[in-house]
């Protein structure tokens, strides 16, 4: 006997393991990118995400420049190796390398449509 109307256990039960499953990928994924934060080279851009007064505080204390900060995200580098573990220890909630995560490069806007826009410029003079 089947009562219409009401959703199938077999079903709540597949939409459970998809969910699981895709929380075990996202969850793996942000794990080797933070793992991958650390090989990072000196002189690239970090993401710090957090609150911005905590994001500057452990990039002062890491010896790190400040290059650009907003409400979630506050870019900064250093030419120092360990800078990942130290902007950790100091107090950084999540620390991702800019360039690969998203594309932060750490130039203000127009710098980097300029850079652009000569690189075009100069392909089609050629």
């Amino acid at each position: 006997m089947t009562i219409e109307g009401r959703p199938s256990s077999s079903w709540l039960g597949r939409l459970g393991r998809i969910t699981g499953a895709l929380a075990l990928v996202a969850g793996g994924w942000l794990a080797v990118v933070i793992a991958l934060t650390f090989a990072s080279a000196p002189g690239r851009s970090m993401a710090i995400v957090g609150p911005p007064a905590r994001a500057l505080t452990a990039i002062v204390k890491a010896n790190g420049h400040i290059l650009a900060s907003n409400n979630y995200v506050t870019l900064a580098r250093s030419d120092d190796t360990g800078f990942v573990a130290r902007l950790y220890a100091a107090g950084a909630l999540l620390v991702l390398d800019a360039d690969q995560s998203g594309g932060c490069s750490g130039l203000p806007p127009n710098s980097t449509s300029s850079l652009r826009a000569n690189g075009s410029a100069q392909s089609a003079a050629r």
